[in-house]
């Protein structure tokens, strides 16, 4: 399905990230995943715009950079607030922006963002994380309904908690077999990155698993 096409990955090098790389690549994907900070910061205006402009022409970008904090509201300093929004609405932004530039020049491709579940069903002491993850969502949503007629469709899956070895680690009493596995949620993503995908834009995908 994606036989020879250019792809790149954000955030690639994570748990969900090499699942999602994995999948792509054995369907025949030439996958580009972004290097860690230091190296590049995805929140930097600059960097992103040179990662992107020096990639090869792309059919897709899958951007899975984010990063997870949860506090209290009365504990939720702005440095926090403002953190995750960086780490999680900023480097979206950035990333879909040149992004829609390259597969512009394309005449055409897919964006695939995550999000999280608790943006539709939201779950108290993480309001931090939430806003930022509502941001994904909406400027996921927008930016479809700005470039869907250009042949660049613009999804979001929404995952709950991922089956990875640090969330079970932090989590040891929950039922782990409920959780989606992060395979799992490569398969959706790489669907919705692929030709196959002619009609899906502007969706906020449930990918729960069994929870």
């Amino acid at each position: 399905m994606l036989t020879g096409r250019h792809v790149a990955v954000t955030g690639g090098r994570g748990a969900l990230g090499k699942g999602v790389v994995a999948v792509l690549e054995e369907q025949g994907a030439i996958v580009h995943v972004s290097p860690d900070p230091p190296a590049l910061r995805l929140d930097d205006e600059a960097q992103a715009t040179a990662w992107f402009a020096a990639l090869p022409p792309l059919w897709a970008s899958i951007h899975l950079v984010g990063g997870f904090a949860m506090k209290p509201i009365v504990e939720t300093s702005l440095a926090d607030f403002e953190s995750q929004w960086r780490v999680n609405t900023v480097t979206c932004f950035l990333s879909c922006r040149e992004a829609i530039r390259a597969l512009r020049a394309q005449g055409g491709g897919r964006i695939v963002n995550v999000a999280a579940r608790p943006v539709v069903a939201p779950v108290g002491g993480m309001a931090a994380y939430v806003a930022a993850k509502a941001g994904v969502a909406a400027l996921t949503q927008a930016l479809a309904a700005e470039v869907v007629k250009e042949g660049i469709l613009i999804n979001a899956v929404l995952p709950s908690t991922i089956d990875t070895p640090a969330n079970r680690a932090s989590m040891p009493d929950a039922d782990h077999a409920s959780w989606p596995k992060p395979a799992e949620l490569a398969a959706t993503i790489a669907y919705l990155a692929s030709p196959a995908n002619t009609v899906t834009a502007g969706a906020l995908v449930p990918v729960y698993g069994k929870a």
